[in-house]
């Protein structure tokens, strides 16, 4: 029974020997093998591993897979011009030398994160110091954000090499702070309302324009043809002088009637009207018979 009682004793330290002293690297990660503390090797291939049991060796992860940094600071950087701008970046790296960033950096991804964050805004800080918001704004961008990651790689390069790769830095956003922002939106207003108003005022001046030349237009328009319509009324009203001058000449007893009829039937033109002559007038002369009743 002791002797049974040992050998399950024993199996059962074997398997947790075996497993503390097996480990798997995930190909998303480097392993870092640590023997006392200090590193004593570092696995980029994944697979399944060995070391010896603790505490004589630990193992740690780090990722080794391409890392964002988003800007989280809005600290607004002042241009050349003195012009306070807010800069949004971001930056693409990864960790090459595990050894190189646990020595000078630190044991996970966020300690380096922190120092790049620090980097990068300075470098940025840098540059933007010696550009013009036009200039930040055009296509020198490009040569901005390149100056810029060139900067980094020279810091992350230098005597400690932080064991990491600058792929790229990026600006998202360059804007004023929102105290100018505000300035600059109020400004645009008052000249697009400068704007607006100046041409309702031409609008309005040209439109009186057209129709004071309207109402010139339709007086003379009226003034012609009353013009015209008299000088026609004229020449009618002569045609039938002369047209009644003739034909009277040939007649003039006819013509006397006719003048009659007229004066008739000027004067008797309404059933109410009441008129006292004399019957005996020459007025009458055309109704009365040949032998004067």
């Amino acid at each position: 029974m002791n002797k049974l009682a040992l050998t399950v004793a024993s199996v059962l330290i074997g398997l947790v020997l075996l497993t503390s002293s097996v480990f798997v690297v995930d190909q998303r990660q480097f392993g870092v093998v640590y023997s006392l503390g200090q590193i004593s090797r570092v696995i980029t291939e994944p697979g399944l591993h060995f070391k010896v049991p603790p505490p004589f060796q630990n193992v740690n992860y780090i990722d080794k897979r391409l890392l964002t940094l988003d800007n989280a600071d809005t600290e607004p950087m002042l241009t050349a011009e003195k012009q306070r701008m807010v800069i949004d970046w971001y930056v693409r790296w990864r960790i090459s030398d595990p050894s190189d960033y646990i020595r000078n950096v630190g044991l996970d991804e966020r300690a380096g994160a922190i120092q790049l964050s620090r980097v990068v805004r300075n470098a940025f800080q840098e540059e933007i110091n010696k550009r013009t918001v036009k200039e930040l704004l055009s296509v020198k961008r490009e040569t901005l954000m390149q100056d810029v990651k060139e900067e980094v790689q020279a810091k992350v390069k230098g005597t400690k090499p932080w064991g990491i790769d600058v792929v790229d830095v990026r600006i998202t956003r360059a804007d004023y702070v929102d105290t100018i922002t505000e300035s600059v939106y109020r400004r645009m207003e008052a000249e697009r309302k400068r704007v607006a108003n100046e041409l309702r005022s031409t609008g309005g001046a040209e439109g009186e324009k057209i129709r004071a030349d309207a109402d010139r237009q339709r007086e003379v328009i009226v003034a012609n043809a009353y013009r015209d319509a008299q000088k026609i009324k004229g020449e009618g009203d002569a045609e039938a002088a002369r047209i009644y001058a003739e034909s009277f000449g040939k007649d003039p007893q006819f013509a006397q009637f006719y003048r009659s009829l007229e004066a008739y039937k000027a004067t008797f033109n309404k059933k109410s009207d009441v008129m006292v002559v004399d019957p005996s007038s020459d007025f009458f002369k055309s109704m009365r018979t040949p032998g004067g009743k």
